[in-house]
Protein backbone atom coordinates (compact mmCIF):
# COMPACT_ATOMS: atom_id res chain seq x y z
CA UNK A 1 0.00 0.00 0.00
CA UNK A 2 1.44 3.36 -1.01
CA UNK A 3 1.56 6.17 1.53
CA UNK A 4 0.10 9.67 1.57
CA UNK A 5 1.28 12.96 3.06
CA UNK A 6 -0.66 16.22 3.06
CA UNK A 7 -0.47 19.68 4.60
CA UNK A 8 -3.08 22.43 4.95
CA UNK A 9 -2.34 25.67 6.79
CA UNK A 10 -3.42 29.27 7.33
CA UNK A 11 -0.09 30.80 6.35
CA UNK A 12 2.57 29.75 3.83
CA UNK A 13 4.54 26.95 5.49
CA UNK A 14 7.53 24.76 4.66
CA UNK A 15 6.74 21.01 4.82
CA UNK A 16 10.44 20.11 4.98
CA UNK A 17 10.39 18.54 8.46
CA UNK A 18 7.51 16.18 7.67
CA UNK A 19 8.83 15.38 4.21
CA UNK A 20 12.28 14.57 5.62
CA UNK A 21 10.73 11.72 7.59
CA UNK A 22 8.17 10.71 4.99
CA UNK A 23 10.73 10.27 2.20
CA UNK A 24 12.68 7.71 4.27
CA UNK A 25 9.74 5.34 3.86
CA UNK A 26 10.50 5.25 0.15
CA UNK A 27 13.05 2.45 0.39
CA UNK A 28 14.84 2.97 3.70
CA UNK A 29 12.46 2.54 6.66
CA UNK A 30 9.79 1.01 4.41
CA UNK A 31 9.76 -0.48 0.92
CA UNK A 32 7.74 1.98 -1.21
CA UNK A 33 10.52 2.21 -3.81
CA UNK A 34 8.67 2.92 -7.07
CA UNK A 35 8.90 6.69 -7.07
CA UNK A 36 7.43 9.70 -5.35
CA UNK A 37 5.64 12.92 -6.20
CA UNK A 38 4.78 16.13 -4.40
CA UNK A 39 2.57 19.09 -5.34
CA UNK A 40 2.80 22.52 -3.71
CA UNK A 41 -0.01 25.07 -3.92
CA UNK A 42 1.52 28.51 -3.45
CA UNK A 43 -0.36 31.81 -3.08
CA UNK A 44 1.03 34.79 -4.96
CA UNK A 45 1.06 38.38 -3.71
CA UNK A 46 -2.00 39.04 -5.89
CA UNK A 47 -3.88 36.23 -4.15
CA UNK A 48 -3.78 33.76 -7.04
CA UNK A 49 -2.85 30.13 -6.39
CA UNK A 50 -0.06 28.53 -8.38
CA UNK A 51 0.99 24.89 -8.48
CA UNK A 52 4.54 23.56 -8.39
CA UNK A 53 5.16 19.80 -8.86
CA UNK A 54 8.07 17.39 -8.54
CA UNK A 55 8.01 13.73 -9.62
CA UNK A 56 10.69 11.06 -9.72
CA UNK A 57 10.53 7.34 -10.46
CA UNK A 58 13.50 6.69 -8.15
CA UNK A 59 13.09 5.66 -4.49
CA UNK A 60 12.44 8.85 -2.54
CA UNK A 61 15.07 8.18 0.13
CA UNK A 62 17.75 8.17 -2.62
CA UNK A 63 16.21 10.67 -5.03
CA UNK A 64 18.12 13.84 -5.96
CA UNK A 65 14.69 15.37 -6.64
CA UNK A 66 13.68 14.64 -3.05
CA UNK A 67 16.99 16.19 -1.95
CA UNK A 68 16.00 19.31 -3.87
CA UNK A 69 12.62 19.43 -2.14
CA UNK A 70 14.30 19.22 1.28
CA UNK A 71 17.05 21.72 0.43
CA UNK A 72 14.82 24.27 -1.33
CA UNK A 73 12.19 25.32 1.23
CA UNK A 74 8.87 26.04 -0.47
CA UNK A 75 6.31 27.84 1.65
CA UNK A 76 2.91 26.59 0.53
CA UNK A 77 -0.71 26.69 1.69
CA UNK A 78 -1.49 23.12 0.66
CA UNK A 79 0.78 20.19 -0.16
CA UNK A 80 0.05 16.63 -1.31
CA UNK A 81 2.84 14.02 -1.50
CA UNK A 82 2.86 10.30 -2.30
CA UNK A 83 5.38 7.47 -2.20
CA UNK A 84 4.58 4.53 -4.45
CA UNK A 85 4.80 0.78 -4.29
CA UNK A 86 3.53 -0.31 -7.69
CA UNK A 87 0.65 -2.76 -8.02
CA UNK A 88 -1.61 -1.72 -10.89
CA UNK A 89 0.37 0.11 -13.56
CA UNK A 90 4.03 -0.21 -14.39
CA UNK A 91 7.05 1.65 -13.13
CA UNK A 92 7.43 5.10 -14.68
CA UNK A 93 6.73 8.80 -14.37
CA UNK A 94 3.26 8.60 -15.95
CA UNK A 95 2.09 6.55 -12.97
CA UNK A 96 3.52 8.76 -10.21
CA UNK A 97 1.04 10.59 -7.96
CA UNK A 98 -0.20 13.24 -7.35
CA UNK A 99 -2.28 13.46 -10.51
CA UNK A 100 -3.49 16.92 -11.52
CA UNK A 101 -6.46 18.06 -13.63
CA UNK A 102 -8.14 21.39 -14.33
CA UNK A 103 -11.61 21.75 -12.79
CA UNK A 104 -13.61 24.97 -13.32
CA UNK A 105 -10.43 26.95 -13.85
CA UNK A 106 -8.73 25.45 -10.78
CA UNK A 107 -5.95 22.87 -10.62
CA UNK A 108 -6.95 19.87 -8.52
CA UNK A 109 -4.30 17.48 -7.19
CA UNK A 110 -5.15 13.92 -6.13
CA UNK A 111 -3.23 11.08 -4.52
CA UNK A 112 -4.55 7.64 -3.54
CA UNK A 113 -3.44 4.55 -1.77
CA UNK A 114 -5.17 1.21 -1.81
CA UNK A 115 -6.42 -0.96 -4.67
CA UNK A 116 -9.50 -0.67 -6.87
CA UNK A 117 -11.25 -3.89 -7.86
CA UNK A 118 -10.81 -5.43 -11.30
CA UNK A 119 -14.56 -5.15 -11.88
CA UNK A 120 -14.50 -1.40 -11.16
CA UNK A 121 -11.61 -0.86 -13.56
CA UNK A 122 -13.29 -2.87 -16.33
CA UNK A 123 -16.59 -1.06 -15.82
CA UNK A 124 -14.94 2.36 -15.82
CA UNK A 125 -12.88 1.53 -18.89
CA UNK A 126 -16.06 0.49 -20.74
CA UNK A 127 -17.66 3.83 -19.87
CA UNK A 128 -14.66 5.62 -21.32
CA UNK A 129 -14.62 3.44 -24.43
CA UNK A 130 -18.33 4.14 -24.98
CA UNK A 131 -17.85 7.91 -24.78
CA UNK A 132 -19.45 8.33 -21.37
CA UNK A 133 -16.38 9.93 -19.81
CA UNK A 134 -15.79 12.86 -22.12
CA UNK A 135 -14.06 15.28 -19.74
CA UNK A 136 -11.10 13.37 -18.27
CA UNK A 137 -9.03 10.36 -19.26
CA UNK A 138 -5.96 8.76 -17.64
CA UNK A 139 -2.50 9.36 -19.01
CA UNK A 140 -0.91 6.43 -17.16
CA UNK A 141 -2.11 2.94 -16.33
CA UNK A 142 -2.85 3.03 -12.58
CA UNK A 143 -6.14 2.22 -10.93
CA UNK A 144 -5.62 5.42 -8.92
CA UNK A 145 -5.64 7.79 -11.90
CA UNK A 146 -8.60 5.89 -13.36
CA UNK A 147 -10.50 6.44 -10.10
CA UNK A 148 -9.61 10.16 -10.12
CA UNK A 149 -10.85 10.57 -13.68
CA UNK A 150 -14.01 8.64 -12.82
CA UNK A 151 -14.69 10.98 -9.89
CA UNK A 152 -14.12 14.12 -11.97
CA UNK A 153 -16.22 12.87 -14.88
CA UNK A 154 -19.06 12.22 -12.45
CA UNK A 155 -18.53 15.70 -11.00
CA UNK A 156 -18.69 17.43 -14.39
CA UNK A 157 -21.72 15.41 -15.54
CA UNK A 158 -23.58 16.25 -12.33
CA UNK A 159 -22.78 19.97 -12.09
CA UNK A 160 -22.61 22.17 -15.16
CA UNK A 161 -21.16 25.04 -13.08
CA UNK A 162 -19.34 25.04 -9.77
CA UNK A 163 -21.77 24.19 -6.93
CA UNK A 164 -21.73 25.63 -3.44
CA UNK A 165 -19.03 24.36 -1.11
CA UNK A 166 -21.63 22.39 0.85
CA UNK A 167 -22.98 20.67 -2.26
CA UNK A 168 -19.47 20.03 -3.58
CA UNK A 169 -18.22 18.43 -0.40
CA UNK A 170 -21.37 16.32 -0.02
CA UNK A 171 -20.90 15.08 -3.59
CA UNK A 172 -17.19 14.32 -3.08
CA UNK A 173 -17.95 12.45 0.14
CA UNK A 174 -20.56 10.31 -1.62
CA UNK A 175 -18.21 9.57 -4.51
CA UNK A 176 -15.33 8.66 -2.20
CA UNK A 177 -17.61 6.25 -0.37
CA UNK A 178 -18.67 4.73 -3.68
CA UNK A 179 -15.04 4.27 -4.68
CA UNK A 180 -14.29 2.79 -1.26
CA UNK A 181 -17.09 0.27 -1.81
CA UNK A 182 -15.30 -0.75 -5.02
CA UNK A 183 -11.86 -1.31 -3.57
CA UNK A 184 -9.52 -0.05 -0.89
CA UNK A 185 -9.59 3.72 -1.17
CA UNK A 186 -7.77 6.37 0.86
CA UNK A 187 -7.19 9.73 -0.79
CA UNK A 188 -6.17 13.37 -0.54
CA UNK A 189 -7.59 16.02 -2.90
CA UNK A 190 -6.80 19.74 -2.97
CA UNK A 191 -7.59 22.73 -5.16
CA UNK A 192 -5.09 24.90 -3.26
CA UNK A 193 -7.71 26.51 -1.00
CA UNK A 194 -8.96 23.40 0.79
CA UNK A 195 -7.80 19.83 1.23
CA UNK A 196 -10.10 16.83 1.41
CA UNK A 197 -9.03 13.66 3.21
CA UNK A 198 -10.97 10.41 2.91
CA UNK A 199 -10.12 7.30 4.93
CA UNK A 200 -11.09 3.90 3.62
CA UNK A 201 -8.70 2.30 6.11
CA UNK A 202 -5.76 4.29 7.55
CA UNK A 203 -5.34 8.06 7.68
CA UNK A 204 -4.14 10.24 10.56
CA UNK A 205 -3.85 13.98 11.10
CA UNK A 206 -2.25 16.40 13.51
CA UNK A 207 -2.93 20.13 13.88
CA UNK A 208 -0.05 22.19 15.24
CA UNK A 209 -0.99 25.52 16.76
CA UNK A 210 -0.01 27.64 19.76
CA UNK A 211 1.39 26.73 22.18
CA UNK A 212 3.87 24.93 19.92
CA UNK A 213 6.24 22.27 21.17
CA UNK A 214 8.91 19.84 20.09
CA UNK A 215 8.41 17.12 17.48
CA UNK A 216 10.66 14.12 16.81
CA UNK A 217 10.51 12.09 13.61
CA UNK A 218 9.81 8.36 13.85
CA UNK A 219 11.81 7.68 10.66
CA UNK A 220 14.94 9.63 11.53
CA UNK A 221 16.91 11.50 14.15
CA UNK A 222 15.51 14.93 13.31
CA UNK A 223 13.86 17.00 16.06
CA UNK A 224 12.30 20.46 15.73
CA UNK A 225 10.94 22.85 18.34
CA UNK A 226 8.19 24.60 16.43
CA UNK A 227 7.98 27.40 18.98
CA UNK A 228 11.29 28.62 17.53
CA UNK A 229 10.04 28.92 13.94
CA UNK A 230 6.33 29.79 14.18
CA UNK A 231 4.08 32.60 15.35
CA UNK A 232 1.18 32.31 17.76
CA UNK A 233 -1.25 32.72 14.85
CA UNK A 234 0.00 29.76 12.78
CA UNK A 235 -2.18 26.69 12.29
CA UNK A 236 -0.75 23.77 10.33
CA UNK A 237 -2.49 20.43 9.78
CA UNK A 238 -0.42 17.44 8.63
CA UNK A 239 -2.11 14.33 7.19
CA UNK A 240 -0.35 11.01 6.73
CA UNK A 241 -1.06 7.31 6.29
CA UNK A 242 0.96 6.35 9.39
CA UNK A 243 2.03 8.97 12.00
CA UNK A 244 5.38 10.62 11.35
CA UNK A 245 6.32 11.53 14.92
CA UNK A 246 6.32 9.48 18.09
CA UNK A 247 5.97 12.25 20.69
CA UNK A 248 2.80 13.98 19.44
CA UNK A 249 -0.88 13.05 19.68
CA UNK A 250 -2.22 12.16 16.25
CA UNK A 251 -5.94 11.88 15.52
CA UNK A 252 -7.24 9.08 13.34
CA UNK A 253 -10.00 9.35 10.76
CA UNK A 254 -12.64 6.66 11.12
CA UNK A 255 -13.21 4.22 8.28
CA UNK A 256 -15.37 6.01 5.65
CA UNK A 257 -14.86 9.40 7.29
CA UNK A 258 -14.38 12.42 5.03
CA UNK A 259 -12.87 15.67 6.34
CA UNK A 260 -12.12 18.94 4.56
CA UNK A 261 -9.47 21.24 5.99
CA UNK A 262 -9.16 24.94 5.26
CA UNK A 263 -6.72 27.39 6.86
CA UNK A 264 -5.39 24.57 9.05
CA UNK A 265 -8.77 23.74 10.60
CA UNK A 266 -11.66 21.35 9.95
CA UNK A 267 -14.15 23.08 7.66
CA UNK A 268 -16.36 20.08 6.88
CA UNK A 269 -16.64 16.62 8.39
CA UNK A 270 -18.85 13.65 7.53
CA UNK A 271 -18.38 10.50 9.61
CA UNK A 272 -20.45 7.32 9.85
CA UNK A 273 -22.78 7.17 12.85
CA UNK A 274 -20.94 4.07 14.04
CA UNK A 275 -17.23 4.81 13.85
CA UNK A 276 -14.67 2.09 13.20
CA UNK A 277 -10.92 2.54 13.61
CA UNK A 278 -8.31 0.13 12.31
CA UNK A 279 -4.94 -0.36 13.94
CA UNK A 280 -1.92 0.09 11.68
CA UNK A 281 -1.48 -3.69 11.72
CA UNK A 282 -5.12 -4.22 10.72
CA UNK A 283 -4.81 -1.66 7.94
CA UNK A 284 -1.74 -3.41 6.53
CA UNK A 285 -3.50 -6.78 6.76
CA UNK A 286 -6.49 -5.35 4.86
CA UNK A 287 -4.18 -4.02 2.14
CA UNK A 288 -2.63 -7.50 1.76
CA UNK A 289 -6.08 -9.02 1.58
CA UNK A 290 -7.10 -6.91 -1.43
CA UNK A 291 -3.76 -7.33 -3.18
CA UNK A 292 -2.20 -3.93 -2.50
CA UNK A 293 1.54 -3.76 -1.95
CA UNK A 294 2.54 -3.32 1.69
Amino acid sequence: MCQLLGMNCNTPTDIGFSFAGFRQRGGLTDHHEDGFGIAFFERTESGHIGLRQFHDDKPSHLSPVADLVNNYPIRAMNVIAHIRKATTGGHGLANIHPFVREVWGEQWAFAHNGQMTDSFMRRTQRLMDNGNAEHYAPVGTTDSELAFCYLLNRLKSTFKTRPTDEALFAFLTAQCRYLSANGLFNCLISNGSWQLAYAGSLLFYLTRKAPFGEAKLSDGEMTVNFSDITTEHDKVTILVTIPLTDNEKWQQLAVDECVVFQDGEVAFRDAPSKKTYLSVEEGIALARQVGASV
